[in-house]
């Protein structure tokens, strides 16, 4: 099976750092929503001539969290977290796409904290097309949801009311724009 989406280039893509991130979402008291991103590092994303084989690897610097509140950043950078002094990076390697009905899926490896579990994003193609500068650009969101205490994030506290501080299961969006290599 093969898929038809307009403007397609098969070809390598390497990432537009000023348009790419990954953001999350956790619950937050087990009331409210927190939401952050990070930085993403390197990316590249393969396109052959079946979209059903491309291929993506990412790296996101741990260092560049951000949620909008420096005392929980340094928290989130520390031991209790991520440890981003012993683990700098969070990465993920897709091991295929498939398409299921009308929708497509990128399978893949996610590396947190030197803990990789095989994870599975909804994937929404955003196009493609020449930027005024003349590069060629792709466009896509994945979005998925992990277990972070399945990669060692297992700090939290107990609430006085009952419930803990901070949700297990974490929304992951993966936005990334890449430039097709001449």
């Amino acid at each position: 099976m093969t898929l038809d989406i307009p403007g397609y280039k098969p070809g390598t893509y390497v990432l537009d750092s000023a348009h790419s991130e990954v953001g999350f979402e956790v619950r937050h008291m087990m009331i409210s929503k927190v939401r952050g991103h990070f930085a993403v590092k390197e990316a590249t994303i393969v396109l052959p001539e079946n979209p059903l084989e491309a291929t993506v690897k990412a790296t996101a610097d741990v260092a560049s969290i951000s949620t909008k509140d420096e005392g929980r950043d340094a928290h989130l950078r520390g031991e209790d977290f991520f440890d981003a002094d012993t683990y700098p990076t969070i990465a993920f390697s897709s091991t295929g796409v498939r398409a299921e009905g009308g929708d497509l899926f990128v399978d893949g490896d996610l590396t947190i904290k030197d803990v990789t579990k095989p994870v599975s994003f909804a994937l929404e193609i955003g196009g493609f097309g020449t930027d005024p500068w003349g590069n060629y650009k792709a466009g896509a969101t994945a979005q998925g949801t992990i277990d972070r205490e399945e990669f060692g994030l297992t700090w939290n506290a107990a609430l006085e009311t009952g419930g803990v501080l901070v949700g297990k299961d974490v929304k992951i969006t993966l936005d990334l724009q890449g430039a097709l290599e001449a």
